[in-house]
């Protein structure tokens, strides 16, 4: 679940501010899965919950660098592995 999660933030970091209702959504899971999913992200330092300026009540779900080298690193490999399948088939 983390890497779906980080996957989605990765995805979606450029389109503005991802909240947990949005995970929510996403992924069609509780509140309370979301929370308990996002405090251990946040633990193991794959996001960071930071505040925005317009409403205190919100938390936006930023990726850490650490996550980001290790999606990055998933998408390397699994490219490789796709161009290594793909070698032996003809057109």
């Amino acid at each position: 679940m983390h890497g779906w999660i980080i996957g989605y933030l990765y995805r979606n970091r450029e389109q503005g501010d991802i909240f947990q209702r949005d995970v929510e959504a996403e992924f069609s899971i509780r509140r309370s899965t979301a929370t308990g999913i996002l405090q251990l992200m946040e633990k193991n330092d794959l996001i960071i919950r930071e505040a925005v300026d317009y409403d205190a009540r919100l938390k936006k779900l930023v990726l850490t660098p650490r996550a980001i080298a290790i999606h990055e690193e998933i998408i390397r490999v699994l490219e490789e592995l796709e161009e290594q399948l793909a070698s032996g088939l003809t057109e």
